[in-house]
């Protein structure tokens, strides 16, 4: 397999589908949000990218459960393992391809995962907690659960949840054997990132993002399911339930964005420390210059 990762609004889609029309590929998307129907813009689907001079690139895990639902890692192993066998038997050549660095290292590693039930007893306790009391229990338990991105008090309560299940009940999982694969790693200037996301998030409101999250409260879905999403969905759901102004609504959401993509490299770089190869393309290359570059790498062998 090859998997191609870098942080948000660094291009990795583009490429993954640009190298998978010439390997007679399927993509995998690694990305937590993008898994939701209804949720386009503000997850940044990009689905244009996937056809590349008329052709159409086969994709996985984007668009398979309904906005306000709650998606999980563990999921989104077992739905990884279902799309990698299928795309291997059909004699296609997988590629794994996105910004979430936990699900992809999950995969990768074929982490140990525990389908961890609701505990209403330990949410009804926690639910008059502030976001910093969350957080300060969390860290009471030892490296149990990714902290990353906990900027709703639901997330925090479910990271609870998981950790303090994982310390009480025998393992319950299904074990997966390690992915083999060629890593690419989209490196882009921090600056030149900045500005990117920037240019990236006015464009998606003025392209409808609002009217997006709007026609998701209208159809039903709370807006505290919409917070905890986090990011574009959180901001938008403050701004449009009059919660926030415009202006806090953008400066707080750009803010956010670009302490995530810092969080994202973060991560990768992470990844390398803990055994992984990343093999880091500069992202202002031309297009046909980086799938030139990923070509030789996957030719030369695994």
């Amino acid at each position: 397999m090859l998997t191609i990762l870098g942080p948000t609004a660094s291009g990795k889609t583009a490429l993954a589908a640009a190298v998978a029309a010439q390997t007679n590929a399927e993509i995998i998307s690694a990305d937590s949000r993008q898994v939701y129907r209804a949720m386009d813009i503000g997850t940044g689907k990009d689905l244009q990218d996937y056809s590349v001079a008329g052709k159409k690139i086969p994709y996985h895990l984007i668009d398979i459960c309904n906005a306000g639902e709650k998606y999980n890692l563990y999921e989104y192993q077992h739905d990884f393992f279902n799309a990698y066998n299928d795309i291997c038997k059909r004699g296609k050549f997988p590629i794994l391809c996105g910004g979430t660095g936990l699900y992809i290292e999950a995969v990768l590693k074929g982490y140990k995962l525990y389908s961890v039930p609701e505990n209403t007893e330990l949410r009804k306790r926690l639910e008059n907690k502030s976001l910093d009391e969350l957080k300060t229990i969390l860290s009471s338990y030892v490296s149990l659960h990714n902290t990353t991105d906990l900027d709703s008090a639901k997330r925090a309560i479910r990271a609870i949840e998981i950790a303090e299940y994982t310390t009480k009940q025998p393992a319950d999982y299904q074990e997966f054997k390690p992915v083999k694969t060629i890593i690419i790693g989209i490196d882009i200037d921090r600056d030149l990132r900045r500005q990117k996301i920037t240019q990236r998030l006015n464009s998606r409101l003025e392209n409808g993002m609002l009217d997006e999250v709007q026609h998701l409260l209208d159809n039903g879905i709370a807006p505290a399911d919409l917070i905890y999403y986090g990011l574009e969905y959180k901001y938008l759901t403050l701004y449009l339930t009059k919660q926030i102004t415009y202006n806090e609504m953008f400066t707080g959401l750009e803010i956010s964005i670009h302490r995530f993509a810092k969080r994202q490299m973060t991560w990768f770089r992470g990844m390398e420390r803990r055994g992984f190869t990343i093999h880091w393309l500069d992202a202002e290359l031309p297009l046909a210059t980086k799938v030139e570059k990923v070509l030789e790498l996957v030719n030369g062998g695994f």
